[in-house]
């Protein structure tokens, strides 16, 4: 909101060349506030004010920035004023702008780098896309064991400014590490002691070449602000603080509810994604299901004497059919869901099939009550109560019994299926709930019909 307000006036001291008024705005402001009004500006005053920014303001401020003002911002930024922002971001956010520029771009911004800043970038890239490596920065403090605190003070004093966190200090001995120590320990130890008495030798480690999946898993069950990054030697080589976990975090969520509405990941915010590549994500499944409706038509098709000789089934039909695939979605995402977390694995297949046995026979109990309610109550009120009724009336209740039931357990395994055969959970999932239920709710649903209503109704 403060944005919205200050930007009109940001722009009119532009239009004065007031820039000494400009540099005192910004001088108290942080950087996720500055991006915030920086947005708001039209694309010729950008440029006028990120100049304006001391380096490491403006630097951390464009870290923040939306990709597409980003990239506007190194088009029209002049190439030294571009050299001197990508050099004083963090290689962190600094790699994350890289994976999404073209890359004949990202070739010729590399080479506007520092020869230092350099090589930092490229041993980044060089780790494989979505990998641990990608996310680090080498920006940390380390200490050797055998120091005092008196002169590992000292050390964080020289070079800690350059640090992405001074939270934690990383123990290591000839580029291995060792150990990792909190702040906090080393302020409240007494000057004269050394590191080794404080430590554990219970550093956990993130190895670079991971997926980065695992960095959230890692940091949600250690419930840390940052972790060191190790190679299969056990050699430090960067660290990761919890801001990107969270951005992992964050796109793994979203392509997880993405595919489990059956459309594939999107790239890009939804608002940008061209409408050709949003209709291609959309169809794949779209088309699954179209021809998972041929079963269903098949199986009404088998049916479809009884519908002729009662109506009343097929008016109910919706009714019935629904419920098992609601109840199967809701086991489905509540499954997936576990598998995200790490709650549950293929090996607890058992124990999630039993639970969903019983909770789809309290749930179908409770909807096939209202069911049968349902056929009594509107019978009764039509005056129209009969033998029939009563049958049709447990028709639907055994229905639903058996349909929710089914759907919850299909619903449950599907995704442990998936995950089995290699499929995507949450991607696979959805659909094939959707066709399982119509198919096998009709099959239940006329299969009972057929055995209670034969020679009342039918």
């Amino acid at each position: 909101m403060v944005g919205h307000l200050i930007a009109p006036e940001i722009e009119e001291l532009v239009v004065a060349r007031d820039f000494a008024t400009i540099r005192e705005v910004f001088a108290d402001w942080t950087p996720i506030d500055v991006a915030d009004v920086v947005a708001d500006l039209k694309e010729e005053t950008r440029v006028v004010v990120f100049r304006l920014l001391p380096k490491d303001l403006a630097a951390e401020a464009f870290a923040y920035c939306d990709f597409d003002t980003q990239q506007e911002l190194l088009h029209d930024m002049a190439r030294e004023d571009v050299a001197a922002l990508l050099n004083d971001m963090s290689p962190d956010d600094r790699t994350q702008l890289f994976e999404e520029l073209p890359g004949n771009v990202v070739s010729e911004l590399i080479n506007s780098l520092s020869a230092e800043e350099r090589a930092v970038a490229l041993s980044l890239l060089n780790y494989p896309e979505d990998s641990v490596g990608r996310l680090m920065t080498p920006d940390y403090v380390i200490v050797k064991r055998h120091w005092t605190i008196q002169q590992s003070l000292d050390h964080i004093r020289t070079y800690g400014k350059d640090s992405e966190t001074l939270n934690v200090l990383y123990v290591t001995e000839h580029g291995t590490l060792i150990d990792e120590i909190h702040i906090r320990e080393v302020l409240l130890a007494p000057p004269d002691s050394i590191v080794e008495d404080l430590m554990d030798f219970r550093a956990e480690a993130l190895v670079a070449s991971d997926p980065q999946e695992s960095a959230v898993e890692v940091f949600r069950r250690l419930d840390r602000y940052a972790l060191p990054v190790v190679d299969a030697d056990r050699r430090l080589l960067g660290i990761i603080t919890i801001d990107d976990v969270l951005d992992v975090a964050e796109e793994q969520a979203t392509e997880e509810m993405q595919r489990f509405g059956g459309v594939e990941a999107l790239e890009e915010p939804y608002i940008d994604v061209p409408l050709m590549e949003l209709v291609k994500k959309r169809a794949t499944w779209l088309v699954v299901l179209f021809i998972g409706g041929f079963l269903t038509a098949t199986a009404l098709g088998a049916f479809a004497t009884q519908i002729e000789q009662a109506v009343m089934l097929a008016l109910l039909m919706p009714l019935i059919i629904s419920s098992g695939g609601n109840a199967g979605s809701q086991a489905a995402t509540l499954v997936v869901r576990a598998l995200a977390l790490g709650e549950v694995t293929i090996g607890d297949w058992w124990r999630i099939v039993r639970r969903e046995i019983a909770a789809g026979l309290l749930l179908g109990i409770l909807l096939g009550v209202l069911g049968f309610g349902r056929v009594v109550i509107s019978a009764y009120l039509e005056s129209a109560i009969s033998e029939a009724t009563w049958l049709l009336a447990l028709v639907v209740f055994l229905s639903l019994v058996a349909i929710v039931s089914a759907g919850a357990i299909a619903g449950s395994m599907l995704p442990l299926l998936m995950k089995r055969l290699g499929f995507d959970p949450a991607a696979s999932s959805a659909p094939f709930i959707a066709t399982f239920s119509d198919v096998m709710g009709i099959l239940i649903y006329f299969t009972i019909a057929t055995l209670l209503l034969t020679g009342v109704m039918l």
